[in-house]
């Protein structure tokens, strides 16, 4: 023992000091304690911290915003909203139905036109290289009130798409072009009637198709809302004003397959312009067929109707003997000439009035074998509703209507007729030749 212990202080380090070196392990408790210690630290100085950083940023901010603000290169600024629309300068043919082409009130193809909306008045707008325009068909309740804010956003959630399983519901010429500020839309229809969404009305737009134009926004044009009705109403409708070549149910209060259409169709009186003619030579026969289930009242809205007529510009001539005598197309006496004289139809004797009478009365019995011709103008006019007529033919030598009076030369009173003021092909005065009363006692004597 004694020399192991000699050997082990011989083998030692002398420069090795002579206390042990004891590494001591940390306790768990003491760990636990300094970690618990910097948590708290940590704790205490965050919000410290984050309001230390939160004042920095926002003094920073403040100083950044207030140099951007004193820099008028780099201010932005708002965009002035652009003048450029595109607008329908006319308004629609109404009702619309399904199926039927759509025109503008004139009865002509719609078009769109490219304007300047700056100040009080729409100037139009050339730009020298064309742009496609798309059609759409909007909801009408779209901006009901103001015209002029809406975005291409609000106009674009408001295009009207086709009921599942329907067709398109506008078809034709659905994207045009605007050349020198104009565009012609072709034919487009409805195929599908209105009354499937809440406002129960379309309106027709037309907006500048993507990527069709670089520059500023040209705003979209929009038609008034409208209902569209099935085309099966059409078949039912009054035309406004009637054609002559119209059947006699396209006028007010004469149903189709009714008992006025019925009654009067048994008698020939099939168009409107069979109706005008009867209304002008017999009215108490017209009166009669329709019998006494048409009051006086739908009476005078008929006729009225009727007498809106688009006349057209041609007359029709019946040559006797002795005569020839020109008539419009509803059997009014426009001239006649008798023995080579030629006579107006005003101021006339009772003999005068009779012989006259007479021969229109012949010759709407043989109406078929008439001769038709057209007249110097090519315009068309229209009977008027009320007291003043217009010139159905306006050139100096044919009729100058320009009163509306009893017609008395051929009807018996009971309905106004269409009675013509002043008939002077010639320029001169009436005279009643002894030749025209020779013939008036040659007749009287047959």
């Amino acid at each position: 023992m004694a020399a192991k212990r000699l050997l082990s202080e011989s083998c030692s380090d002398p420069d090795e000091p002579n206390e042990k070196r004891i590494r001591h392990t940390p306790s768990f408790a003491s760990v636990i304690g300094q970690a618990v210690t910097v948590n708290c630290l940590f704790t205490a100085l965050e919000p410290v911290l984050r309001r230390v950083v939160n004042e920095e940023v926002e003094r920073s901010l403040r100083h950044r915003l207030r140099s951007f603000s004193r820099s008028p290169s780099l201010r932005i600024q708002a965009p002035e909203p652009s003048t450029l629309q595109l607008i329908f300068p006319k308004g629609l043919s109404l009702p619309i139905f399904t199926g039927s082409k759509i025109m503008d009130e004139e009865s002509n193809q719609l078009q769109v036109h490219l304007v300047d909306t700056r100040g009080d008045r729409m100037v139009p707008v050339i730009i020298p290289n064309p742009i496609k325009v798309d059609i759409v068909v909007l909801d009408g309740d779209f901006l009901s009130g103001d015209y002029n804010n809406w975005t291409s956003e609000e106009f674009d959630r408001n295009i009207v798409r086709e009921r599942t399983g329907k067709r398109p519901l506008l078809t034709g010429e659905l994207a045009v072009t605007v050349r020198d500020g104009v565009a012609s839309i072709g034919e487009i229809e409805f195929t599908d009637n209105s009354s499937w969404i809440r406002s129960r009305k379309f309106r027709i737009g037309a907006k500048v198709a993507k990527g069709s134009f670089q520059g500023v926004r040209i705003r979209e044009a929009m038609t008034q809302a409208f209902v569209v009705k099935d085309h099966r109403g059409e078949l039912y409708k009054k035309h406004h004003p009637p054609m002559l070549g119209d059947e006699v149910w396209r006028l007010e209060k004469i149903g189709k397959d009714g008992a006025f259409h019925k009654k009067l169709t048994s008698e020939g009186v099939n168009t409107v312009q069979d109706f005008l003619k009867m209304s002008v030579v017999d009215p108490a026969k017209l009166r009669t067929i329709l019998g006494p289930g048409m009051s006086e009242k739908m009476w005078d809205v008929t006729i009225k109707h009727a007498k809106t007529c688009v006349m057209g510009n041609k007359y029709y001539v019946f040559r006797g003997s002795n005569y020839t005598i020109f008539l419009n197309p509803v059997c009014q006496l426009i001239k006649a000439e008798i023995n080579g004289s030629i006579y107006p139809t005003h101021n006339l004797s009772n003999i005068n009035r009779a012989y006259l009478k007479n021969l229109v009365r012949l010759a709407y019995v043989n109406w078929p074998s008439l001769e038709e011709m057209e007249a110097i103008s090519n315009e068309i006019s229209l009977l008027t509703q009320g007291d003043q007529m217009v010139d159905q033919y306006p050139n100096h030598q044919q009729i100058m209507v320009s009163s509306f009076q009893q017609n008395t030369y051929l009807t018996d009173g009971s309905i106004e007729g269409y009675m013509p003021s002043e008939v002077q092909a010639d320029g001169s005065n009436w005279q009643i030749s002894q030749t025209y009363l020779n013939t008036q006692s040659e007749m009287r004597s047959d």
